[in-house]
């Protein structure tokens, strides 16, 4: 039993000295008191890095298929009243949502930017209590109402009860309407009157629209669209006006749902007319993201980078269309950001490089000094040192 104990001591890499055999200097002292500030500093920036989340990026090829974009919008139009704007998107694929109404609100704002509450339809001009009907006639007692579609309707039975109504088949057919006073629905709901009681008011129009997954675009521009002769145009003649003020504000524009450290580079972005007309264009290229939080939830969403161009009616070799037009294209490389914690492991593994790195540099420093201050002091006692 002795001789393996023996054995082990023989073993042993670090070999005590006695304590008769030391000798502590001050600049030994300086070393250990700085080495061990450094230690305590290393240590703690390395305990904040184990205790804080990294996130780690990655690139790679988007591979999904099928899915929709949902697009989330915030804009403000000081100077185009939302009696008259409209949103219309259409894609690649051929699909088009024409005068979108669904998922959106509209405010009407004053000349200050201060929200004015809603009013019924219907104010405007007086109202003519007995409608015309479709057949020519003027509604009677107990007959019920079916106002005339003026040649647009589809078939017999088909009925415009408003000027709405009239309108979306006007625009089904490919029509204009030039004159709404001509249109019984129109000059008994006061249509040319509320537009232009609204005139010098704003609107706020926000939502979302849900797409596929395909580049395309959407705007907002005054007046309903409709396709004639395969041109997408929209009916400006209605409103009885030459140009039409598309300053806007950006309030916020994102491509899916928000997560930690994503930079919208429209938001709060401002543009204001100075011309009599024109279309401004923002073209976007969407690149989808994946973010996986610490407890493992992904949330799927995208991020975009934008240029932007103002096309005024003068520059255009076609009737510009006033409005503001989006014109969205998907990247092939989907970017994946996946938070995680460092190892324990890797943390100790840290701590001990830095206990012993620091530990080694402030032996061979303290070696240096006292090693040298004692050659020098040598010298100097045989009285070689000049």
């Amino acid at each position: 039993m002795d001789g393996f104990i023996n054995k082990l001591r023989s073993l042993d890499a670090y070999p005590k000295i006695n304590d008769d055999f030391y000798s502590r200097t001050l600049s030994g002292g300086v070393i250990t008191l700085v080495s061990s500030v450094v230690m305590l500093l290393l240590f703690i920036s390395e305990l904040r890095l184990y205790l804080h989340t990294a996130t780690e990026t990655k690139l790679v090829v988007d591979t999904s298929r099928g899915e929709t974009l949902r697009i989330n919008f915030d804009v403000t139009f000081p100077a185009l009243p939302c009696s008259i704007l409209s949103l219309d998107a259409m894609d690649i694929s051929g699909e088009q949502h024409l005068d979108v109404k669904h998922d959106i609100i509209k405010k009407r704002l004053d000349a200050h930017g201060n929200v004015i509450e809603s009013r019924q339809d219907g104010i405007g001009a007086p109202k003519i209590e007995k409608p015309l009907q479709r057949h020519g006639g003027r509604l009677e007692h107990n007959e019920t109402y079916c106002g005339s579609c003026y040649g647009a309707e589809t078939s017999d039975e088909e009925c415009c009860n408003s000027c709405e109504d009239v309108r979306e088949a006007y625009r089904k057919k490919g029509w204009g309407m030039s004159n709404p006073d001509l249109i019984d629905q129109c000059k008994r709901e006061g249509f040319l009157q509320r537009i232009k009681d609204e005139e010098g008011e704003g609107c706020n129009i926000y939502g979302f629209l849900e797409v596929n997954k395909v580049a395309g675009n959407f705007h907002f521009a005054p007046g309903k669209s409709f396709h004639q002769s395969g041109v997408h145009v929209h009916d400006l003649q209605v409103f009885q006006k030459d140009s039409f003020n598309i300053s806007h504000k950006i309030n916020r524009l994102t491509f899916g749902d928000y997560f930690p450290g994503v930079v919208n580079p429209l938001d709060g972005v401002l543009w204001t007319h100075q011309t009599p007309s024109g279309m401004y264009q923002y073209f976007i290229k969407v690149v989808p993201t994946v973010y996986t939080d610490v407890s493992g939830h992904t949330i799927q969403s995208n991020q975009f980078s934008v240029t932007e161009h103002f096309m005024s009616a003068e520059q255009a070799h076609f009737q510009a269309l006033p409005g503001v037009f989006f014109f969205y294209d998907l990247s092939p490389i989907k970017v994946t950001f996946t938070e995680g914690h460092i190892s324990f492991l890797h943390f100790l593994t840290n701590v001990c490089a830095i206990v012993g790195g620091v530990f080694t540099v402030s032996g061979i420093l303290d070696s240096f000094i006292y090693h040298g201050h004692r050659a020098i002091k040598k010298k100097m006692e045989i009285g070689k040192f000049s």
